[in-house]
């Protein structure tokens, strides 16, 4: 009898390895499917892995530079936070494996695709979202939300005894069983003893930056350079987008800039604790929210502010592919066209400390601001009537309570 395709969203990571060999033994052929992300993993390993794990086929796509360029820049086009300190690493990778999954299935015949993502997190659901936006003939194959699944692997444990079983490889062990996530936007850290939320990081857990305590004593200044709200330089040097990401990430490790310990809030209703390292990503939004400052009028400001936890939300939800949030792409797009120029920063033992700014389009008056003689470029006298005016609803409010 033939079997049927299901291609798996593959990491090489504990949860995936296993589920690829529980496919293999439940009769489907698996297609291994690896995302490049800009992840430090041996790829030409993980397709050995692969292989010996019982798949059938194995491919990567190198999707790291349309990753950061339409993914991550846009986000930080937006100055997007969830819940006002979560920069979103994982939430945007997940739409960019998901759409070459689909263009993977599409390529091999096949009519499944699978994950290893659990019931109880987020990506489940930015996985199936994406896969339903896209193809929603394709059907989805969810491991850890199967009974026969579950109920044999309970959880990291069972799952690395499984490994051990069939002799896959696996970089979680008992003595460091938290489970990380890398892309060039991020790592993350959770589970394992990271679930207690008093509990403190290990620092040997950390691997994109240094302990702020043991960063360089010396600060250091560098400049980004943006055109319409895209970073294109740093310290002159022209890069693509990947690139770029990839330098500032080793400039604000080395400093320790962008560790960030929370406990949130996750779309399927309950609190997790994680942990983040986003080097690059940080400088870029510190530089990128104040380069706007110089380029934006305040009202746009104000309204870019106002829509950003729509935009964070979709995105931590997993609704990239959906109406709404193509009209605010559209929106941060327009948004920008005059977000171009320069902006110095000074990394410091994981401080962003901004140093100085300029752009052509700067819509800063140094004559009208002046607290010194402006030469008549200000009327002080025009505040009176300004004032008057928008005193006029509290007045009347004011004579309405004391009647």
């Amino acid at each position: 009898m033939s079997r049927d395709k299901v291609v798996l969203a593959y990491s090489g990571g504990l949860d995936t390895s296993v589920i690829l060999k529980w496919l293999d033994l439940q009769g489907y052929d698996v297609v291994a499917y690896v995302a490049d992300l800009g992840q430090r993993d041996d790829l030409e390993a993980l397709e050995e892995k692969a292989y010996k794990s019982g798949a059938k086929e194995f491919y990567i796509l190198d999707l790291k530079e349309e990753f950061v360029k339409d993914f991550v820049f846009t986000s930080i086009k937006f100055n997007a936070v969830y819940e006002g300190r979560y920069l979103l690493g994982t939430s945007l990778a997940r739409p960019v494996i998901a759409k070459g999954m689909v263009e993977i299935a599409r390529k091999t015949g096949a009519k499944y695709v699978a994950h290893g993502a659990t019931g109880k997190g987020n990506d489940q659901v930015r996985f199936e979202l994406s896969v339903a936006a896209l193809a929603p003939d394709l059907k989805v194959i969810a491991p850890w939300r199967i009974p026969e699944f579950f109920n044999k692997i309970k959880g990291r444990k069972e799952a690395m005894d499984f490994a051990a079983e069939y002799g896959i490889p696996v970089k979680a062990t008992k003595d460091k069983p938290w489970s990380s996530d890398e892309n060039l936007m991020h790592i993350s850290f959770e589970a394992g003893i990271l679930e207690d939320p008093a509990m403190r990081p290990p620092k040997d857990m950390f691997e994109l930056s240094v302990d702020p305590k043991d960063a360089p004593d010396v600060p250091e200044e560098i400049e980004i350079e943006f055109e319409k709200g895209v970073p294109v330089a740093v310290n002159g040097e022209r890069l693509n987008a990947a690139d770029l990401l990839k330098k500032l990430n080793d400039l604000g490790g080395r400093h320790g800039v962008g560790r960030v310990d929370i406990v949130e809030s996750r779309f399927v209703g309950m609190k997790s604790r994680g942990v983040y390292e986003t080097p690059g990503g940080t400088i870029l939004m510190v530089a990128h929210r104040d380069l706007e400052g110089l380029t934006l009028e305040g009202s746009l400001i104000n309204l870019k502010d106002t829509l950003m936890p729509r935009f964070a939300y979709l995105v931590y939800a997993g609704y990239w592919f959906s109406s709404e949030m193509d009209c605010l792409r559209a929106f941060v797009e327009e948004s920008q066209k005059y977000v171009s120029g320069k902006v110095t920063v000074e990394l410091y033992k994981g401080n962003i400390t901004i140093v100085s700014r300029e752009s052509k389009y700067s819509l800063y008056d140094q004559l009208l601001v002046s607290m010194d003689d402006d030469l008549g470029a200000y009327n002080q006298s025009d505040a009176t009537g300004f004032i008057k005016l928008n005193s006029l609803p509290l007045i009347a409010n004011a004579k309405r309570k004391n009647k």
